[in-house]
């Protein structure tokens, strides 16, 4: 089996595996397969504090073993949890998502209807894209550019949607919910 960076990941007992290296060569030097070398000096490195003798890891245990789960963080975490769940069947927080439901589908739809007649209209009917408007500009010059500034116009119209509408319920919600869920953590996040 191969690894993502093309060195050989073995299941078997010989020297492709990953600690042992070929005879006469350092860690440095690795062989991909059909014997090109290439300079690796991270083969055998450890991440920091791993491995080392004496080293400290995560809230004052060995660097080798896992630290125990805190029981306070757990219930605390079970809690923020249930604020959340509480938080999304709220009236407030239905309200912030149908008000943005109502927009997003008709534009979503709206604008996927008029990018889809361009490209129809495009390959169904040549003839009347090709035909001029002034100069050298057709009708598909203009649907193009149109395209375009729909695009911006939607954006526009979302962003101010969004500032207008939902902004500042969502604002509110946000900091309702965090404030419940440091209570709810016993006063620290």
């Amino acid at each position: 089996m191969q690894s993502s960076n093309g060195r050989a990941r073995g299941g078997g007992d010989g020297p492709e595996r990953s600690g042992e290296h070929q005879q006469g060569r350092g860690p440095e030097f690795v062989e991909a397969p059909g014997e090109v070398r290439y300079e690796d000096p991270w083969y055998d490195a450890l991440a920091s504090g791993w491995g080392e003798p004496g080293a400290m890891g995560l809230a004052g245990t060995s660097a080798g073993e896992v630290p125990a789960p805190r029981r306070g963080w757990e219930d605390g975490a079970v809690a923020a949890a249930q604020v959340y769940l509480e938080v999304q069947r709220s009236a407030a927080f239905q309200e912030v998502r149908s008000r943005y439901r109502r927009f997003v589908g008709p534009a979503g739809v709206g604008f996927f209807l008029w990018y889809v007649g361009y490209v129809v209209a495009a390959t169904a009917a040549p003839g009347l894209m090709a035909r001029p408007v002034v100069g050298a500009v057709n009708v598909a010059l203009i649907a193009g550019l149109g395209q375009f500034l729909s695009t911006f116009l939607l954006t526009w119209a979302y962003a101010r949607h969004a500032r207008l509408r939902r902004d500042r319920a969502a604002l509110e919600l946000r900091w309702d919910t965090q404030e419940l869920t440091r209570e709810a953590r016993g006063g620290a996040l």
